[in-house]
């Protein structure tokens, strides 16, 4: 890889905006090149993603009133700079690395005919629905948002960008609006078949289910697939059906609350 310079050797200045996980991957990587990175996130962001982008040594920015906040303070920053900003899902190349996650999908299970994918930013459905399209063109593609922060689904639905008023859920990496130049609503719009959303009540039991059944430790976001099959927003009877759980940053004590609630719902 290249190593990207400022005028005098001086490496460049990096800045994104993250609700936590698009923050501290770049973190670890901009450790691993030895680049400077400032990430800007909500206030409320998960401690556990904070901590993470902390202890990969990249300054940190928590102060933003939610993400869409965060991001105009990220790209004001890099504007004035004359940083590079590297968005979470408005990138060619974040995309490209997203669509390797259905190359290996396909690789294990060639049989597959439908893929449920969350969608925050659009930036991983994006990459996932044009390998998926290209291997097999009948595969059905499925987001996944929230109920209360389905920037996308209004979208399609308008044919254009529309701008919503998120808000507060579960699957904050799902929360907020994406940039209104985004590359990631035409591939929605083009390879999308359609988008469903979920309750905070189908999210709390997908983590929890994930955790007892799969032992797998699944947040929000990460869990969104997953909430559409157990609140039965989709039909997948009879189907080769792969659902992407796409993160498990999730703070102990907000799993060991919905772990705890499910196990009081589950003895009435």
């Amino acid at each position: 890889m290249a190593r990207l310079e400022r005028p005098g050797g001086a490496p460049p200045q990096l800045v994104t905006a993250s609700a936590g996980n698009h923050g501290r991957a770049l973190a670890a990587a901009a450790e691993t090149f030895r680049l400077p990175l400032i990430v800007f996130t909500p206030a409320d962001a998960p401690k556990t993603k904070l901590e993470a982008i902390r202890r990969h040594g990249a300054e940190l920015r928590a102060d933003g009133r939610d993400y869409d906040d965060a991001e105009r303070r990220a790209k004001a920053f890099a504007t004035d700079a004359g940083a590079a900003f590297i968005s979470p899902y408005n990138d060619a190349d974040v995309i490209a690395g997203a669509a390797t996650v259905a190359l290996e999908i396909f690789e294990d299970a060639p049989g597959t005919d439908a893929l449920v994918v969350p969608i925050g930013g659009g930036g991983l459905i994006s990459g996932v629905a044009t390998v998926a399209k290209a291997i097999e063109a009948r595969t059905e593609v499925i987001g996944v948002e929230a109920d209360v922060s389905c920037a996308f689904q209004t979208s399609v639905r308008a044919g254009r960008l529309v701008e919503i008023v998120p808000g507060a859920t579960l699957a904050d990496g799902l929360g907020g609006n994406p940039d209104p130049e985004t590359i990631t609503f035409a591939f929605i719009q083009r390879l999308v078949d359609r988008i469903v959303t979920v309750s905070e009540d189908d999210l709390s039991a997908a983590i929890a289910g994930l955790a007892a059944t799969e032992h797998l430790v699944a947040e929000g976001a990460g869990a969104a697939g997953a909430a559409a099959l157990v609140g039965k927003r989709i039909d997948v009877r009879g189907r080769h059906v792969a659902v992407i759980v796409s993160g498990g940053n999730i703070d102990r004590a907000r799993l060991a609350s919905l772990l705890s609630n499910d196990a009081s719902q589950s003895a009435e």
